[in-house]
């Protein structure tokens, strides 16, 4: 179990905590991903956000090829395909 002591800090009007590497990768948590934060019983609790449905527009914007496998989508003929 990861596990951390952290300060809380000034963030423009806000406080925030970073989250160690270890903490963020034992939560499955990654850099742009949305969470939801609740208090519950005096408790902060991070919860990921698992059931947004995208569009393909909005999939396609976050495709990135260096984390997802270097694949490029053609947009000429390579071989004998017709276009």
């Amino acid at each position: 179990m990861a596990e951390a002591i952290l300060n809380i800090k000034r963030w423009g009007n806000s406080l925030g905590v970073r989250l160690p590497l270890s903490v963020a990768s034992e939560a499955h948590l990654h850099l742009d991903q949305q969470v939801r934060i609740k208090v519950v019983d005096g408790d902060v609790v991070i919860t990921q956000i698992t059931d947004i449905s995208m569009s393909l527009e909005e999939r396609l914007k976050h495709f990135d090829p260096s984390r997802h496998g270097g694949e490029v989508m053609a947009t000429e003929a390579i071989g004998a395909e017709r276009w």
